[in-house]
Parts: structure tokens; sequence; C-alpha cells
């Protein structure tokens, strides 16, 4: 211990300091609130509430609040909260996180601090680690909250999206982890305000709080789908592309054409402007266009991806240059920097231009299954007004929450004191001998009747352990981390005498195991480990499973100089010490010196990862802004938003900005180049031709901005007055705005992946990765934004009365990258499900484990 924690304490010491009046207050009001009938006691919700609207605080209610659930659990389930448990409540409250010992009661304290926040009315989310606990949760503490008045629903994988909707809507909604983020991310899918199934992110408490925001955070999560944009489009659009006709480049349009009325006849299919790297199509060209698709009109909002797809493959075709621009190598394209001339692995063009170069190259089209939506915990878990968690283990990681999440950790004492006994690590010096002493300790429990529960990092080592002990003849039961009831079951089961139990460390994570009285006398489960995990966090899981609430127990892990940690961390000078002392076989060294030798291990590999998880979070971060921009534009147009405003001043900045690309303000007025300025401007605003007669009637660049933003502005009131009802092309506005952001930001996710990948390169070049990734996604995002826009714009000007225009979503959903969550709705279950304990439907009167479930 630190010199400064021996004089002043601990962190923990001092905040619970502040904890310890306001939990004497809780206590003091047992009598009080036992004197009151149920009904008096439920009616204590709709006090707290009234008194919430008039002006009181949580905290000024905490008290009152905390003391009606103590009660309510007493009544309702037979259990009261210890001291601890309300400290603890306390602690979850503040938003942090507390660390309690495993079977020390935290999902009873979770109904303290639940039952005070949802006094508000917004929601409280209780997060676990998978849909059995939420489920068994959900039921068992839901109880205590019904009996209070508050609803209380939960999400599982199998739910259907108004199931969904129903307990988001309750008080307290019980979920895991992947459920809810797999939601958030799908309603920013969803194309109608009613599809939506969450109503905020309020407040949240974490279970087992270290596994979600630390062991998974370098996992996003993933909604992949199948774009409309198919590898089939861009193949046909580069056989087409290879058939149209390029024009010639627009003469200038003289004031005396404009006076003799003459028109600037186009030719060819389209028209390639080098300068600005734009392709439009002629009129003849989108004859052909739609002849070649069999469609009506390529304006049309439904043919999106055709104008796209073939302005691409033109782009293809007459502006981008094998071996000037790309070269293909491997089946690849891949891009050239224009500066250096150096090839760069992993970059692509953005926005479908990539795919387009690859139909046009005949190599294999990538990425037609594309990511539709994603997000890190770390990313997701920070949106919520306030959070809290809650675990056995978090400290070892304080300054990870500190850092990422904004929360302290705060140990909350016990409820007993801890008896176990932990001894020090039984070292081998290979991994064979270390398996045969595991075995020989679990013989050696077993004859006295100990259960023994024996942690491995790997299913592969249980599997090796369980050979060993089938060998000598013991019974004993396999567990992975794959969780579902009967694997509760058999955790639950770990605790009885003569049990012998092989698990990978997070298996049955959630579930107490507690002791028979045979298993008591026999000296309490003994928790055996069969190598160091990296992080001490997990090793402190495993230990921690032994010696809940006062009870005996022991622990020690048995490693071997062959074991990874081992091996990559100061096994040479271990070594030496085994020859120099000349250890026979099957010999074990135990060393406090040992033991500190691998802890500093782990806590040189934890500030590695830590600083993984940062890095990563880092360069999420940029994606993280661009998501807010996009999902907060998406939820004006779900709101039914009126987006005139919005579409207007999209037509007013397409038209500065293409005369900022074609004209300067210091060039004189005779030499501004009319001709390029009609090929940028008029396919997407259809205004009449731009030319010298406009021009003289304006004294500046800045006259004519204003006389053409005008003009555009008009002719789309026209386009309004064109419609009996204002309100269809609101509606209209939406619809397309929405299709589009949708079709736009699906490419940009995977541009940005891509970009991700490659810029690792950058360090070759003494440049900061992280500041590169930043710079590139930030100019992908404005071309993102400025191809919304205009595409937007088009779209709006071109569309048609008569259409029928309606919301679709751009990409189907397949699945996700988390194997518990898919997007389709599963088959319902016609029939009750059968648990290993319910009474056997065959109508034997014995339980189904013991009848037909053995079958």
């Amino acid at each position: 211990m630190k010199i400064a924690e021996k004089l002043f304490g601990t962190h923990s010491d001092r905040e619970l300091k502040i904890v310890n009046p306001i939990v004497d207050k809780i206590e003091a009001m047992r009598d009080s609130m036992m004197a009151l009938s149920d009904e008096e006691l439920r009616d204590k919700t709709k006090e707290y509430k009234k008194r919430l609207e008039e002006g009181e605080t949580l905290d000024d209610l905490l008290p009152e609040a905390f003391a009606t659930v103590r009660e309510a659990a007493r009544r309702v389930l037979g259990m009261e909260h210890y001291r601890v448990q309300l400290m603890g409540g306390v602690v979850l409250h503040q938003g942090r996180i507390a660390e309690m010992k495993t079977g020390e009661g935290k999902t009873l304290v979770s109904t303290l601090p639940a039952y005070l926040n949802a006094l508000e009315g917004k929601g409280v989310h209780i997060v676990t680690v998978n849909d059995y606990l939420a489920k068994r949760d959900a039921e068992w503490m839901g109880k205590v909250h019904e009996f209070l008045g508050l609803t209380v629903g939960v999400v599982l994988n199998s739910m259907d999206n108004d199931e969904r909707r129903e307990a988001y809507n309750c008080d307290i909604t019980y979920i895991t982890n992947n459920e809810l983020g797999f939601d958030y991310l799908r309603d920013n899918m969803v194309i109608y305000k009613e599809q939506l199934v969450q109503r905020g992110l309020h407040y949240a408490i974490i279970d087992e709080v270290d596994s979600v925001l630390i062991d998974e955070a370098r996992t996003p999560l993933i909604i992949s789908g199948q774009s409309g944009k198919s590898t089939s489009l861009y193949e046909a659009c580069d056989i087409l592309a290879r058939q149209l006709v390029r024009g010639e480049e627009s003469q200038e349009f003289s004031k005396m054409d404009a006076i003799m009325g003459i028109e600037v006849e186009e030719s060819g299919d389209f028209i390639v402007n080098e300068k600005d790297k734009v392709v439009n199509l002629t009129q003849d060209g989108v004859k052909k266009v739609e002849q070649f698709f069999k469609i009506d009109n390529l304006a049309d909002p439904d043919n999106l991806e055709i104008q796209h797809n073939i302005i691409l493959a033109l782009r293809a075709h007459n502006l981008m240059f094998r071996d000037q621009d790309y070269v293909v190598q491997d089946d690849q394209v891949l891009i050239v920097d224009e500066f250096t001339g150096r090839i760069m692995p992993g970059r692509r063009y953005s926005d479908g231009l990539h795919q387009a170069i690859e139909a046009k190259e005949h190599v294999k089209v990538k990425r037609e299954s594309k990511t539709l939506a994603t997000i890190t915990f770390q990313n997701f878990f920070n949106k919520y007004d306030k959070k809290a968690g809650m675990t056995g283990t978090a400290l070892t990681e304080e300054k990870e929450f500190r850092d990422i999440y904004g929360m302290d950790v705060i140990v909350i004492p016990t409820n007993k004191p801890v008896i176990r006994e932990d001894l020090q690590d039984a070292v081998y010096k290979t991994k064979k001998e270390k398996y045969h002493a595991v075995v020989e300790e679990v013989i050696k429990a077993h004859e006295k009747g100990q259960p023994v529960l024996v942690g491995t990092i790997t299913i592969d080592i249980s599997e090796e352990i369980s050979r060993l002990l089938k060998k000598a003849g013991i019974q004993h039961k396999v567990l992975n981390a794959k969780f579902h009831e009967m694997e509760a079951e058999i955790v639950a089961d770990a605790g009885l005498h003569g049990a012998v139990t092989i698990a990978t460390n997070m298996a049955g994570r959630g579930t107490d195991i507690k002791l028979d009285d045979e298993a008591r006398a026999a000296g309490g489960l003994k928790i055996i480990g069969t190598e160091r995990h990296e992080s001490r966090r997990i090793d402190n899981q495993l230990r921690g499973r032994s010696g809940r609430q006062g009870d005996p127990g022991e622990s020690q892990f048995f490693i071997s100089l062959e074991d990874d940690l081992m091996r990559l961390f100061g096994s040479e000078k271990l070594m030496e010490v085994f020859n120099t002392l000349g250890v026979p076989e099957n010999e074990q060294i135990q060393h406090k010196m040992l033991t500190n030798a691998i802890e500093k291990a782990q806590m040189k590999i934890e500030g590695n990862n830590f600083g993984i998880r940062k890095n990563l979070l880092e360069y999420d971060q940029v994606m993280n802004d661009q998501r807010e921009i996009i999902y907060e534009e998406r939820r004006r147009v779900l709101n039914g938003e009126s987006m005139r405003d919005v579409i207007y001043k999209m037509i007013t900045d397409r038209v500065e900005n293409t005369i900022d690309i074609c004209i300067s303000s210091d060039i004189p007025k005779e030499d501004w180049n009319l001709t390029e300025l009609n090929e940028l401007l008029l396919p997407i605003i259809p205004l009449k031709p731009i030319t010298a007669a406009l021009t003289d009637e304006v004294k500046d660049v800045k006259e004519l901005k204003h006389k053409l933003k005008e003009q555009a502005v008009k002719l789309y009131e026209a386009k309004e007055a064109e419609f009996p009802e204002p309100e269809a092309l609101r509606e209209l506005e939406r619809v397309i705005l929405l299709k589009v952001i949708d079709r736009k930001w699906m490419d940009h996710i995977d541009d940005m992946d891509q970009l991700r990948q490659g810029i690792g390169l950058q360090a070759y070049g003494q440049k900061d990765p992280l500041v590169e990734y930043k710079m590139s996604g930030f100019d992908m995002f404005d071309d993102m934004i400025a191809n919304i826009q205009e595409d937007t714009v088009r779209l709006l000007f071109h569309v048609r009365i008569e259409q029928k225009v309606e919301r679709e979503q751009v990409a189907k959903v397949t699945g996700t990258n988390k194997d518990d969550s898919v997007a389709a709705t599963p088959k319902r279950r016609e029939t009750a499900k059968v648990y290993p304990n319910d009474p056997c439907p065959c109508g034997s009167g014995k339980k189904y484990k013991q009848c037909c479930g053995r079958r």
C-alpha cells in the first residue's frame, strides 16, 4: 500500500465517508416503512413523482426512495438490503462504478438506483451480458418494481419490433448490451418515426461493467447488409459506357447567339469536363440509358442508383487512367498518389468510383455486402445522460474507466470478511508437468469431498484437463463461455460437495456458486487456475467465485514456463532459477517473488491493451462526430419537420459553390468561363443557359451569385406551385433527402473503413497516422455532404408531379457481427419452452431433465 493511502485512506475510503451519512438516513427509516400497509408503500411512488414535479431533486428523495425499495424487497422477495448494498446503490445513483465482490448481491443493489431514477419517467436500462440474465433479473427483481407500481420490460434477441418498443416504453428495461446497441443502430436506419423502438438514452446501470466497457470495447457493433447497388449494376453500366459516344465540349455561348435565339447544340451522348473531372449526359445519352435499362424517366428518384452508376462508369473510362491514376496488381485496383507517384495500398476511391474502375478493368468488383451501420460500445454508452456500473473486479482498470467513460471506481466493503485463502502460484517447468499437478490437486480435494472449479483460458485447455480427469476416473462437468440456462444451473451446482467443474473463465458469469454444508466443512470451493490471464482482473474474477458471503475457500494458479505469458515475459531468468536449483521433474516452485514477477508482466500487458483501446477510441471519435451530424439530420426528417429551408439553402449553396469553382473574383468579367459554369450547374439546376447578356447585367461575381440564386429559387418556387398541396412536396423533400443521406452515408462508412485500414502506412512517411486519418476523414465527409446536396437538388428539380415517391430502405439488412443478434425476426416458438427443472410434458411426474430431457 502506498504511504499516502496509509495516511489518508484510499479514494474509495474517502468517498464512502461521504456516503455513510446518507446510508444512516435510509436505515433510520426502516421502522416507519415497515409500519406502512402494502397500499401505503405503493402510494409512495406517486408521492415521489409529485414531489419531483414540484421541484425536489432525485438526491432529495434518495433516502426515502431507497428505504421504500428496501422494504418492498423484504416483503416481495424476502430479501432486505444490507448496509453495504445500500452504499453500492448510492454509488450507482451517482453515476459511478461500484466494485462489489462476487456473492454480495449486486442484482439486488441495482433495484435501488433503478427505482429512484425511474421516477423521472425517462426510462432506466439495466444492462446484462446475456439474454438469460436479462430475463432472470427482470422476472426476479422486476417483482419489487411492479409491487411499487412501476412497469418492467425485458428485451430478448428473439423479440420483434413491437415487443421491443413496448419493453423500452416501460419504466425499467432489462436488456443485453448487444441488443441495446443494435437497436440504437437500427433506429437510425428506419424510414418512419413509428418504426423507432427506443425512446432516448437516459440512465444505464451496466452489470459486469468491465466485461461490457473493457473486454468488448475493441469490437464495434456492425450491421451489415446487401446494398441495392450490387456488383452487377457496376458491370451493366460499364457495358453501356463502352457503347456511348463522347461529345465535344460546348463552345462559348456569345451575346449575338442569344440575340439571334440560337441554341447550343449538344453532340454525342455525354460531355466530359476534364478540368473539373465532371461528366454529364446529353439528351441523347439520357434516352440511351433509359432504353438500356428499360425505364421511363432516368430523373425519377427510384433511378438514383442508375443515374449515379452510369456517370461513375463514364468517369472511370474518360477521366481515370491506368498506370497514371491507378495500377492493376494481383487482381486489384490500387491508387497511385498523384503527388509522390507511390502506390497507396488500402486506399479506395469513394462513392463507388473504385468499383466502377474495377468493372472497367475486369477485376473482381469488391464489397457487394457492406456495413450499413456501426458503433463501438465506448461511444454508444457515452451517449447516455448518466451511466453507472457494477462488477466484482474494476479497480485494476480504474484509469481506463475514468479517462474514457468519466466514471470512477468505488470499492464497496463486503458484508462479511473474506476468509478465502489465496495461495502463491505453483510454477512448473513444462505444461505437461503443470497439467499432471492440476489433476493430482483435483483428486486430493475430491477425496475429501471438497468441490473444485478448474478455470481455463481456452476451450482447448478445458478439453485437455477433462481428458486427463476421465483417465483418472474423476466424474466432472465441462463448460465453455456460451451461456444458456443449463450452464447457469451447472455453475450454481459447482459448490456441492464432491463436484468437479471445468469452465473457461467467462463461463457462467453472473451466477452465484452456493456451498452445501458438507462442502463448507470440507474447506469450501477450491479454485484452480490453469494459467494466468493477460489481465489481473480476469484472474481476480476466477478467484472471486470462491469465498462469497464469508464462506471458506481457497484459490491457486498453476503455471508453467511454457505458458504464453511466461514465454513472452521473462521466462529465461526463471528457467535459470529452475536449472540452478536443479528442480526435478513434476516438482513445483512457490515464491512471492515469482507471483510478483507475473503480476508485473500482467500490468505491462494491461497498459498496452489500454493504449490500444484508447487509440481505437480516438480513431472512432472521428466517425462518431460525423455519425452524430448524419443521425441528427435523419431524426429531423423522421420527426416530420419541414425541410423547406434546408432545401432552399442547398439550392443557393450549390449555385454559390459552382460559381466559385468556375469564376474567381479577381478575373475580369469578359474572361469569365460561362461554358464551364453551364456544364456544371445546368444538369443540377435546369436554369436557362447563362450567357454574356446576363453577365452584362451584373457588375461582379457577388452580383452574379445573387442573380443566379434568385433565378434558382424562383425556379423551385415554380416547382412548388405544380403541387396542389404544399405538404405533398414537403414529404417528397423528406423522402428524397432520406434516401440520398442513407446511400451516401453507407458508402462513406465503407470508405472510412478502407481509409482506416490503409492509414497505418503513413507512419513510414514520418506522418502521424491519426492526424492523417482525421484530415482525410474530414475531407471525405465534406465531399459526402456536397454529394448529398448535389443529388438532392438535382432530383427535386427533375421530379415529376405525377410520380408516386415512397420512402424505402436503401439496403437490405442481412445480419450483424454478433452471432446472438440477427436482424431478421426469428420464428416464434409455438409452444412454451420446457426448462430442465419443469415437470416433463409427457406426464411422468418427473422433472424434464430426469425424463425426456435426457434423450
